[in-house]
């Protein structure tokens, strides 16, 4: 069965740190890109990082570049997103997701979510 499945959610004050994962069965991660999104209350789901599956290219969205690392462990099967200096705007559902490439495929497997609150 190909899954997803996300962790390392919680509740974390302003300023602070998380680390979330991403971790992949049923399938070998080394063939596909990863991409994270994430969707807050009331608002679209937006595309926050991508990473390629040889980890050639990096991909962040305006709002978390220098406060977002994206990284992958392929024997482990599992893409982290490293999140620092989180603020209030960065609460919402992070999901990540199976893409064939991170510029044109829009992807295929959706993990549950975990939820990042930010608040003090």
């Amino acid at each position: 069965q190909v899954q997803l499945v996300e962790s390392g959610g919680g509740l974390v004050q302003p300023g602070g740190s998380l680390r979330l994962s991403c971790a992949a069965s049923g399938f070998t991660l080394d063939y596909y890109a990863i991409g994270w999104f994430r969707q807050a209350p009331g608002k679209e789901r937006e595309g926050v990082s991508c990473i390629t599956r040889t980890n050639t290219a990096v991909y962040y969205v305006d709002s978390v570049k220098d406060r977002f690392t994206i990284s992958r462990n392929n024997p482990a099967k599992t893409v982290y997103l490293q999140m620092s200096s989180l603020t209030p705007e960065d609460t919402a559902v992070y999901y990540c997701r199976r893409r064939a490439n991170c510029l044109d495929d829009e992807g295929d497997v959706w993990g549950q979510g975990t939820q990042v609150t930010v608040s003090s």
